[in-house]
């Protein structure tokens, strides 16, 4: 019998709370799932669906353990390693897999993993070339905005000219919109430009973007993409830190420009995914990144009635080398000090295949499929069509976005790039205090 009750006191800090999950303790394979939403829906489908299999015997049936997503992880680590065998399979983020990698076991998929995921989206469940889990759900950035101001101003002669002369005083060239699909850095800054009352009193709405500026990691997860597609990266493959370049340096003055020019609120210090959903769906902003889990409420005329109808979805603009998007993925892998490995290796395995993953996905989890795989839901979960689509052809991690102290450097990223854009500090500054700070967090 596993010390399941052990395990929830070290956890939850209480005798009470171990009694919650005592029901767990005769759990041949107990896997500790992300508790709450569609996550833990998806996982008891996938769980009950295994169980019920012909070939999977009581001794390997799965139980299911959750407990309050209120310091997770930190609480996850302290159990991990203290060599807690009360869990066989627990949950993993791309950003916190250096952290538990010491106190886990690789983990070996299915033969159809490869074809079902592709490498981009297996490479958020792995660290120093190992996979180290189940990709089950996946985060990726949208380009949201609105078809029918891109469509009146493509179709408006006089329109395009004032495009041509805003995107030539702000860029310094005379552009012409083009479709979303085919937009540039520079292609969305303009159309951002045209769209903001501060600069053209004649625009529909009063700001052409909203961007997440506040001192959060996750807010620099959305805006990294820019760094990403004009060739950015954290470390070089010998590890020097290369955070103070070109691309680095277009990608935050991008942001400066457009909170500079009132294109996004000028209270945008302070937003993140709620402050940012709630300006685009009040109908006042015409493109947005975001997350694509922003997508079933934006899209949706019965909750955003004033943009649902007329927004579209796309992958971010490209740059010069790349188009790009941050992905990470939520997964499950093996406890080092599991008592039923084999089970839960077993369970692993079928997580890794097709009828798994289309199962998941029916019961509303997002992983990320391919083209052939996500055909089998595209009617019902046309989401995933571009989740998977995006992840394996844009998707990207950052070198050393998977390290133990890989959340740290999000947070260190945030406090100095925030410093820039409020202008409380010089770009050069800023990149000089997060080089100083990477090179003592990946020593």
């Amino acid at each position: 019998m596993k010390p399941v009750a052990r395990f929830a006191a070290a956890l939850l800090g209480s005798v009470f709370a171990a009694g919650l999950y005592a029901g767990a303790a005769n759990a041949e394979v107990t896997v500790l799932g992300w508790p709450g939403g569609p996550e833990e829906t998806a996982l008891r489908a996938a769980a009950d669906a295994y169980n019920a299999k012909d070939d999977v015997s009581e001794e390997n049936r799965v139980e299911l353990l959750f407990f309050n997503r209120d310091g997770f992880w930190d609480k996850l680590q302290a159990d991990l390693a203290a060599g807690s065998d009360a869990f066989d399979l627990n949950l993993l983020a791309t950003y916190s897999i250096g952290r538990y990698a010491p106190f886990m076991e690789p983990v070996e998929l299915s033969d159809e993993a490869q074809a079902l995921y592709g490498d981009a989206v297996l490479s958020t469940m792995q660290f120093d070339g190992k996979q180290y889990g189940v990709p089950t759900d996946l985060s990726l950035h949208f380009m949201y905005y609105r078809k029918d101001l891109i469509d009146a101003l493509m179709s408006d002669d006089d329109a395009r000219a004032r495009y041509a002369e805003i995107s030539k005083e702000h860029l310094g060239t005379a552009m012409e919109p083009k479709n979303p699909d085919e937009w540039t850095w520079d292609d969305y800054a303009a159309t951002a430009l045209y769209f903001t009352k501060a600069v053209n009193p004649d625009s529909p709405t009063r700001y052409g973007t909203v961007l997440q500026m506040k001192n959060l990691l996750f807010n620099i997860m959305v805006w990294q993409s820019t760094a990403r597609s004009y060739g950015g990266d954290w470390m070089d493959a010998d590890g020097k830190i290369t955070v103070d370049s070109e691309a680095f340096r277009k990608g935050l003055e991008l942001y400066k420009k457009l909170y500079d020019a009132g294109a996004t609120p000028r209270d945008s210090l302070s937003y993140e995914f709620a402050e940012a959903n709630a300006a685009y769906a009040a109908g006042q902003v015409a493109a947005m990144v975001q997350w694509n889990a922003a997508a079933a409420d934006l899209t949706s005329a019965e909750k955003s009635p004033a943009v649902g109808e007329v927004t579209a979805t796309i992958a971010p603009p490209t740059g010069p080398e790349a188009r790009a998007t941050h992905i990470h993925g939520l997964g499950l892998g093996l406890n080092k000090s599991a008592e039923n490995k084999e089970g839960a290796k077993a369970f692993l395995k079928w997580l890794s295949t097709e009828e798994a993953a289309l199962i998941y996905a029916r019961a509303g989890g997002a992983p990320a499929l391919s083209a052939d795989a996500v055909s089998a839901v595209a009617e019902e979960r046309p989401d995933l069509v571009q989740l998977g689509e995006y992840a394996g052809a844009y998707g990207y991690v950052m070198n050393g976005g998977a390290s133990a102290n890989a959340l740290a450097i999000y947070e260190l990223q945030a406090k100095e790039f925030t410093g820039y854009w409020s202008g409380q500090q010089d770009l050069d500054t800023a990149l000089a205090n997060v080089e100083k700070g990477m090179a003592d967090l990946l020593k």
